[in-house]
């Protein structure tokens, strides 16, 4: 009996899934992915993390993580952010451990606080030459650099270097640092690959729901809708709407990027959802809900939802890898994020004219993005096979 009442289906879904190693594989890389996206301005940074001039300690690194001088200051500030939150939760939840309320109080609190720095400053640029002054240093005085003292943005070699003991991965066609681009577009891609699903996702989920709930007329337009969309191929109609933005003023940025996928890929989970709300909806406690007189927002919302949602999330991760590949793609051909913007797609474009000779824009770039899209696919995968019982 206490076996049963012990049991756990979350616990049970991890069990299976860790069992496959292709899952596990797939996981253990985006988990280093996000690590490296977040972790991006103590890897690799002009300015130093910690630096003691005339007896005074302070980190110009720190300060331009609250105002990044970034071409992309929302996607910076985002991920700035979230590095500085995380510890701060893990933090708490070691003090809260036993108190649940508490620690979820002072989770918010601190995440509101950790905003208000980021909200009130802007750019931060500092001109200092911290490289060629910390050769000169003397009497106790340092500087600590990130372990590739370059920032992504920075003019600070000739351009198509190859690999070397300064430049781990490079230069580009500016002479910026091939490894910190590298660093940086991560963020670029994974900001997309989550976001841009995340907008599906939620678009998807709802029209979905409400058309197999509904049903009748409803479910009958919606349903069309999904196949004129489904008619143009989704590279394409990435092509032609970025097109129609750019010829109509519109800033190319990220924001556009994701606005673009997200606004354009929730087809398919739509018709997912739809067809797993057919099924569930004719069981027994959704009649008595609708018997009940139960709003039609809580049947679907604490009804509804939590029944599908297993589908959902194994078509998140395929979706997230699509997002990243699409993105990557626009970039290539110049429809994407544009250059000073770090992103692997761009990077990839600078190879074009001479792969040979410029192989190291190619192989680093190329070798991400196949890693990234490949483990979003096998986390999906191990993610579908256990939350299958068949299996």
């Amino acid at each position: 009996m206490t076996e049963e009442l012990e049991y756990s289906f979350a616990r049970e879904v991890w069990k299976r899934y860790r069992s496959s190693f292709s899952a596990m594989f797939g996981l253990t890389v985006i988990l280093l992915l996000c690590l490296v996206a977040l972790c991006a301005p103590l890897l690799a940074s002009h300015l130093p993390l910690l630096v003691r001039m005339n007896g005074v300690l302070k980190s110009p690194a720190l300060a331009e993580l609250f105002a990044p001088d970034s071409t992309e200051i929302f996607v910076s500030k985002t991920f700035n952010w979230l590095l500085l939150l995380l510890p701060a939760l893990l933090l708490l939840r070691l003090i809260f451990r036993n108190r649940k309320k508490v620690f979820r109080i002072a989770a918010v609190i601190a995440a509101l606080l950790l905003l208000i720095p980021f909200l009130a400053k802007g750019n931060y640029v500092d001109r200092t030459p911290w490289r060629a002054l910390s050769a000169e240093m003397k009497n106790g005085d340092f500087a600590i650099f990130a372990p590739m003292p370059y920032g992504p943005y920075e003019t600070a070699a000739v351009p198509y270097m190859p690999p070397s003991r300064e430049h781990w991965l490079g230069t580009d066609h500016a002479g910026r640092d091939v490894f910190a681009r590298m660093v940086f577009g991560a963020r670029v891609s994974l900001a997309v690959g989550f976001l841009a699903t995340g907008v599906s996702m939620l678009l998807g989920t709802f029209i979905g729901l409400i058309a197999g709930y509904k049903g009748g007329k409803t479910d009958l337009l919606v349903m069309r809708l999904v196949e004129i969309v489904i008619c143009f191929p989704t590279f394409l109609l990435l092509l032609i709407l970025m097109s129609i933005l750019l010829d109509y003023g519109s800033r190319q940025s990220i924001l556009l990027v994701i606005a673009v996928i997200g606004l354009t890929g929730w087809t398919g989970l739509c018709r997912l959802v739809r067809g797993e709300t057919l099924r569930v909806r004719q069981n027994a406690y959704i009649q008595s809900c609708e018997a009940m007189g139960t709003p039609l927002w809580r049947i679907l919302l604490f009804h509804l939802l939590p029944n599908v949602s297993g589908p959902i999330f194994v078509s998140f991760t395929f979706e997230v890898a699509g997002a990243i590949l699409a993105e990557s793609s626009l970039s290539f051909l110049g429809f994407g994020v544009q250059d000073p913007t770090a992103s692997w797609g761009e990077l990839l474009r600078q190879a074009f004219p001479d792969p040979l000779t410029y192989w190291h824009l190619m192989f680093a770039p190329g070798l991400a993005i196949f890693l990234a899209v490949c483990s979003f696919n096998l986390a999906g995968e191990g993610l579908r096979k256990a939350l299958d019982a068949k299996s």
